[in-house]
């Protein structure tokens, strides 16, 4: 249940405890982002799991912290009571207990808080000045034609940006600009560094500068926040990414370059032409899972170190749990032969209706071999009664024909000028050419005279 679905609720409903820590576990971690927390350390433990439980407090106020092996393992050095430390944490609550607690991400001595502060001034200068606007940022090349690199070259970070670029991009030139990248005046040198690569750009085949070193405290990276090097940053006609520390890390310069990658190899990724943007929307979602997934892990690790401290007996428990176990495993094991038996059983089922239904092929060949010796037979009885009417349609028809008619000594006369057949004596006229038609053949005769009858009889 969310916060939102809690506020929508009537003030009658009734909710579990644990729905209602969750909701406000939820709320405090979307409400308040990580930020940096000042006090003296007191009650340090670490646990039996590595994890390390500790307070720290003011004279007004105390806050309980927990900070996981995961990232304890990576702290400089590790907190004594009295000690004053400021941690980076997140405000969240130990659900089961209903108590609120800092998730620690990282931890420093209080001293680093000066220059974290003389960080956010500068960082607040240069942004009201505008260096940090992201309409002045540009986009990188899809296909760079070259790639600067600026780091120094006993720096690992320059191993694992050309591992990158060689795995993902072998067919793009790299021009490596060496620089220190940790010392007195090393802001100043990585400025000029960067308006040499600008004045040569290599023949024009440069298109993007990468500036980079691995991670380390606030003092390593502070070259990185000095004001001549965001100016000389932002001014740079190559478009910049920065790749200095780890993923938590930031720097001024990180603001100032074009684009900020996480690390060193973040920012190999970032300019290699290869599925540029695919990678970086994967990457994104990729840390958010991993974020929650890690937040979830910590959690349960919490939990089973407090659940830990309240066995009575691990063997009884253990001995509870073997017998829970084989319940299990035998309530498993006919949960999964009855399925295969209803299968089975389904299957001798389908397989007798198909036998019952399956089609007897020869009897039907022989069937078919039968309809078609008759369709034979008919079609040769109806060939021959067709050729018999055939035969006596044109016996009738030479009874009927013309040349019939003239064999027996009949004559047609045709009128030679209008081509048509004279049939009563009064349309012959004396002198008028006719043709006579005959069983031999046709003559053309002329009349001499006519002397019509009166007696049709011949």
């Amino acid at each position: 249940m969310t916060p939102d679905t809690l506020s929508a609720q009537s003030g009658d409903a009734v909710i579990p405890v644990s729905v209602l820590n969750r909701a406000i576990s939820t709320m405090l971690e979307r409400s308040f982002p990580l930020v940096w927390v000042s006090g003296e350390v007191s009650n340090f433990t670490r646990a039996a799991s590595r994890h390390w439980y500790f307070s720290i407090k003011d004279v007004n106020a105390q806050m309980r912290c927990v900070m996981f092996h995961g990232r304890a393992q990576y702290a400089e050095f590790t907190p004594r009571e009295g000690d004053k430390i400021e941690v980076r944490a997140l405000v969240t609550m130990y659900e089961p207990r209903g108590e609120l607690q800092l998730n620690v991400e990282a931890v420093r001595r209080t001293g680093q808080g000066r220059l974290y502060e003389e960080f956010l001034r500068l960082k607040a200068q240069l942004e009201a000045e505008g260096l940090f606007a992201a309409e002045r940022k540009r986009a990188l090349p899809t296909h760079p034609r070259g790639i600067g690199i600026m780091t120094s070259l006993q720096a690992a970070a320059l191993r694992d940006v050309l591992t990158t670029l060689a795995r993902r991009a072998p067919h793009v030139p790299v021009v490596v600009y060496p620089a220190p990248v940790q010392g007195a005046g090393v802001g100043a040198k990585l400025a000029a560094m960067i308006e040499a690569a600008n004045a040569r750009r290599e023949v024009d085949l440069l298109d993007v500068l990468i500036v980079c070193r691995g991670g380390g405290s606030i003092e390593d990276l502070w070259a990185f926040n000095e004001e001549v090097l965001a100016r000389a940053t932002a001014e740079s006609a190559l478009p910049v990414v920065s790749g200095v520390g780890h993923e938590t890390d930031f720097t001024i310069a990180d603001f100032a370059a074009d684009l900020r990658a996480p690390t060193p190899t973040g920012a190999a990724e970032l300019v290699s032409p290869q599925r540029v943007l695919l990678l970086r929307d994967l990457n994104h979602q990729h840390a958010a899972l991993a974020r929650s997934f890690g937040r979830m892990m910590e959690r349960r690790a919490q939990q089973l170190d407090w659940l830990s401290r309240r066995l009575v007996s691990p063997a009884e428990r253990l001995a509870r749990q073997r017998v829970h176990l084989r319940q299990l495993a035998s309530r498993l094991t006919a949960a999964g032969a009855r399925p295969v038996r209803d299968a089975r059983a389904h299957f001798a089922l389908v397989q007798y209706r198909w036998q019952r239904r399956r089609p007897d092929v020869g009897a039907e060949h022989e069937h078919v071999l039968r309809l078609a010796q008759r369709i034979g037979a008919v079609s040769e009885r109806r060939m021959e009664r067709e050729k018999a009417r055939v035969s006596e349609l044109a016996a009738r028809l030479q009874v009927l024909s013309p040349q019939r008619t003239f064999e027996r000594g009949y004559a047609a006369l045709i009128d030679t000028q209008s081509g048509r057949a004279l049939r009563a004596p009064n349309a012959l006229k004396p002198r008028r050419p006719l043709t006579v038609h005959l069983a031999e053949g046709s003559a053309d005769v002329l009349l001499a005279d006519v002397q019509p009858r009166l007696s049709d009889e011949f």
